[in-house]
């Protein structure tokens, strides 16, 4: 929520009934998440806590989806404007100019895709292990270990467990092991137990033998790597709440698998 615009901030607080004359941006933030907490709790304590994790998550898919539309439309009638030129190195190797423009199209607007499916997924799963423990959260801590990031974000601190949600991660850079072992290291000198969570393997063999390496990473401080359908069993096991479930009905609302339905 720390990266939420102030305008967009204030139009949350007044849309659950808070007020925010006056107010700055840390005090919005407090009361929204206190608000957040709270909601969650009545809801546990009522025993209708699967009912509103599935709501939320229907309005973050419905709010990524809606910006993503709006992502992709605003490349492709910026992508009208675009020097072409290029197109006749595309005819010289067999390529149309019809389909040469498709590629281009495709190849802009699936980096959003990619962007805000990822970022979806990853906060889904968050709200999973909120509704779990409430009192836990996104977690900032000092880079011990090197120079180089002077900060390392724990996506969750859940007690002792420092859990990291990737949806997928398609790396081939040898320097992201580095990165990634001086990440483990640091957040286990802080005595806790780090846990990947990657929802979905790479399909590249360098990128698979990366994550293979930090399995081994990840086990070697007696921390956790769960990837592929471990994840989605990890969520249900620790949680209580079957995360793919729940985005499958999603899915099947919004666009039946067979598209022909």
């Amino acid at each position: 929520m720390n990266d939420i615009k102030k305008t967009e901030l204030i139009e949350y607080c007044k849309s659950i009934g808070l007020e925010t004359k006056g107010k700055g941006k840390n005090d919005l933030i407090e009361e929204a998440l206190e608000y957040g907490n709270n909601e969650i709790y009545q809801a546990i304590e009522n025993g209708i806590e699967i009912e509103l994790l599935t709501s939320k998550i229907k309005i973050l898919a419905e709010e990524y989806a809606r910006n993503l539309n709006l992502k992709i439309e605003d490349r492709k009638e910026e992508m009208k404007g675009d020097d072409n030129s290029h197109y006749l190195i595309y005819r010289v190797l067999g390529i149309t100019t019809t389909k040469g423009q498709l590629i281009d199209e495709y190849q802009n607007t699936g980096r959003f895709l990619y962007k805000y499916a990822g970022s979806f997924l990853e906060e889904a799963a968050s709200l999973c292990f909120k509704f779990n423990n409430v009192e836990g959260g996104k977690t900032l801590i000092e880079n011990n270990q090197g120079q180089r990031p002077k900060i390392f974000e724990i996506d969750f601190l859940d007690d002792n467990n420092a859990i990291e949600i990737k949806w997928r991660d398609a790396t081939t850079d040898g320097d992201h092991i580095t990165k990634e072992h001086t990440r483990v290291k640091a957040i286990e000198s802080y005595g806790y137990t780090p846990i990947r969570v990657m929802f979905y393997y790479p399909q590249r063999e360098q990128a698979k033998r990366i994550q293979a390496t930090l399995k081994t990473v990840y086990t070697g401080v007696n921390g956790k790597y769960y990837g592929g359908e471990d994840a989605w069993e990890f969520i249900k096991e620790y949680t209580g709440f079957d995360l793919k479930e729940i985005l499958i009905k999603i899915a099947d609302k919004r666009t039946p698998e067979n598209e022909s339905k």
